[in-house]
């Protein structure tokens, strides 16, 4: 079994940019900005025989959807602010990209239910994580921060497969590692 994650992946002038609002305020614990996405669907049990019919059906699923514009823009936190564990950046998109990025996470969690690794029951809210704390503690300060953050829009033209292995990247957090990136194809209007 694999724990591995689908998420759509900030390209590298969004992540420059957020990197350089955050470089001023490096006293907090910053998440690796090669770590950054916004996660689609969370798999804590793949099965490697199964992994070929899981890359086909997230194949399907993005057959099915169109390319999104997003941008980070607004803050929050795990569970409360009050209680933080984890600060994240709010994901900002006309309604339509919206709605279409929650029908992407929608088709990609079916497909890995029909895969045999059904992804955790929490529902979706696209976010991007920027800090994990190893305790709990009010963050209203870095919220404060964080909410002043608008950055600059993109188009997201894909999504990946990621499996993460804990524990072994920098400071024990864990690696993250591509499987397959997967194209935003709209394929149903041909």
């Amino acid at each position: 079994m694999t724990r591995m994650f689908a998420a759509v992946l900030p390209p590298e002038p969004v992540k420059e940019e957020l990197a350089e609002f955050l470089q001023p305020r490096s006293e907090h614990p910053w998440i690796d900005p090669e770590q950054w996405h916004i996660t689609l669907a969370f798999l804590a049990r793949v099965n490697d025989a199964r992994l070929d019919e899981l890359l086909d059906g997230l194949r399907a699923a993005g057959r099915r959807r169109s390319p999104v514009t997003l941008r980070l823009h607004g803050a929050g936190a795990f569970p409360d602010p009050v209680q933080a564990k984890v600060l994240w950046l709010d994901i900002a998109a006309s309604s339509a990209d919206l709605d279409e990025l929650h029908r992407l996470a929608t088709n990609v969690r079916r497909a890995a239910a029909h895969s045999g690794a059904p992804p955790d029951g929490k529902d979706f809210r696209p976010h991007l994580t920027v800090s994990r704390l190893k305790r709990a503690g009010q963050q209203l300060d870095w919220l404060d921060v964080l909410s002043t953050y608008d950055g600059s829009p993109w188009q997201a033209t894909d999504f990946a497969l990621i499996e993460s292995h804990l524990g072994e990247g920098p400071r024990g957090r864990p690696r993250y590692e591509i499987v397959e990136r997967i194209p935003l194809l709209d394929d149903r209007v041909h």
